[in-house]
């Protein structure tokens, strides 16, 4: 096998590795919002512990928001991790059907979609936990302000 055969093989291998580049500060990020969501819980369970009555209600509401958001954080870095095996296993995969002659387009096309698609189902997870987070704010906005999150004040300046 000479040099010339592997060249092509290493232009397409680029976009993969470029892909695991970037999953990977997904990852990183995703993996800060996971340790965000532990420590605001620990924080939270040590308050209730000591908070006054009204206040025990509002973290009793947040708690489970809370242990929610560690699940669906969890299962959002299990599926980014899940798309960047696929994007070495493809990167393998390119480089070994060079070097034995295999034509393994459907294997190929395959780890692809399995890649795209776990990427995409862990984004929407992303943001699945976002939209939770900004429900945890409303609880704790509103127990502070007194009023429903969302409601415009009715008092006139």
């Amino acid at each position: 096998m000479l040099l010339q055969d592997i060249i092509p093989t290493i232009q397409l291998a680029i976009g993969p590795v470029i892909l695991i580049s970037g999953i990977g500060l997904l990852l990183l990020s995703m993996t800060n919002r996971f340790g965000r969501v532990v420590d605001r819980t620990r924080q939270l369970t040590r308050e209730l512990r000591s908070s006054a009555p009204e206040y025990r209600e509002t973290i009793l509401g947040q708690l489970p928001i809370l242990l929610k958001r560690a699940g669906i954080i969890r299962v959002s870095i299990a599926l980014a991790t899940v798309s960047v095996l696929m994007a070495a296993l493809l990167i393998v995969v390119l480089f070994a059907s060079t070097g034995l002659q295999l034509e393994t387009p459907l294997l190929v096309t395959g780890l692809f979609i399995t890649c795209m698609s776990c990427l995409i189902a862990s984004l929407v997870l992303l943001v699945v936990d976002i939209n939770l987070s900004l429900r945890a704010l409303k609880l704790e906005v509103h127990a502070l302000v007194g009023r429903e999150p969302g409601k415009a004040d009715d008092t006139k300046q």
